[in-house]
């Protein structure tokens, strides 16, 4: 869901997003699409067709105790929580289906809305990523998008950066933590609808690289996303090549995600296994809501301007950052 097109091209909406320094649009939004119906039919029989399989075959060739198990898995679909964690998802795979960015920012920003400690938030975001950031890597590899040098930039000083931000996310109290995130995310907000704004002035190539990687790894993974705005962002504004550094970046941003995910359940492990066990109907959620956004999102590309969609992004992730901090802080309850 997270694959881009890179190409030599330059279509429309692709010098739109250059122009506000944020990567290309998804590849199924340049293909003559189906209809919404007939993507959600299709999508809903895949599902429905997995899941049977899934329950007969444990049904008929399990023992009992693994078809136990399996169903009480299985129970997480009649979770109401479940259903608020997929719509989250849905709605931050939008975002980066539309715009390229921002999955982290806006899923964790709606999960903290939701009243999900800053940890488990970002635990649950960075295991989701792992399955979206992976295609997206391994396809940015195979198809030569990948800059060896600037990945390996990258990758160590990224890792550090996500492992130290899991770290303190853990060994901090999650509600005295909670409004620091959401000032952040609130800066984020801001950030976007700034950058929606500010017209991309090429500059000579950053050297910090490096520097660069340790922040964005260490703001991710406290912060619950941020890798893509602030690495991308400055590195494609600092006149790298878009094609290049997206792909490089998002190879790297698998391997982040997947060490600053096993450094969450490594720190909260040493405190509560049971919260671990609780981040899998988030994950879960987030995963599932994800599966169903393509369609949507490339008719928000269609129909929406991506300088508007920043817009209403930010102000949005601003809106619901300011509403946690009002009610963590004063204890004013907005809506």
């Amino acid at each position: 869901m997270k694959i881009r097109r890179l190409t030599d091209k330059h279509e429309q909406p692709d010098l739109e997003h250059e122009a506000l320094g944020i990567p290309p649009l998804e590849e199924n939004v340049h293909e003559e699409p189906r209809s919404l119906a007939e993507k959600s039919f299709l999508v809903a029989g895949i599902v429905a067709v997995a899941l049977a399989v899934i329950y007969f075959s444990l049904r008929w060739l399990a023992p009992a105790h693994v078809y136990g198990y399996a169903i009480g898995l299985l129970s997480v679909f009649t979770e109401k929580n479940f259903w608020i964690y997929a719509l989250v998802g849905l709605g931050a795979q939008m975002i980066d289906g539309a715009l390229g960015m921002a999955y982290g920012v806006s899923s964790t920003t709606f999960l903290l809305s939701a009243g999900v400690m800053p940890s488990a938030a970002s635990a649950s975001v960075h295991i989701a990523e792992i399955f979206t950031s992976g295609i997206s890597g391994l396809s940015h590899l195979r198809f030569g998008n990948v800059n060896k040098k600037l990945f390996r930039s990258l990758l160590i000083p990224g890792i550090i950066g996500g492992i130290f931000g899991a770290f303190l996310s853990t060994v901090l109290d999650g509600d005295k933590l909670k409004p620091y995130i959401s000032a952040y995310l609130l800066i984020m907000g801001i950030v976007i609808i700034r950058k929606a704004f500010k017209k991309v002035e090429k500059k000579k190539k950053t050297k910090g690289v490096i520097p660069l990687a340790l922040f964005g790894g260490f703001v991710d993974a406290i912060g619950g996303g941020g890798w893509g705005p602030v690495v991308t962002s400055t590195l494609v504004g600092s006149g790298r090549d878009p094609r290049y550094t997206i792909g490089s970046v998002n190879l790297a941003e698998f391997f982040i995600a997947l060490f600053t995910a096993l450094s969450f359940a490594i720190f909260m492990g040493l405190q509560e296994w049971e919260g671990i066990a609780h981040l899998a109907t988030i994950i879960t959620g987030l995963i599932f809501g994800g599966m169903f956004a393509a369609p949507f999102a490339a008719i928000i590309c269609r129909r929406v301007k991506a300088k508007t969609l920043m817009i209403i992004v930010g102000c949005l992730i601003i809106v619901l950052s300011m509403r946690t901090l009002l009610k963590t802080l004063f204890g004013i309850k907005l809506f």
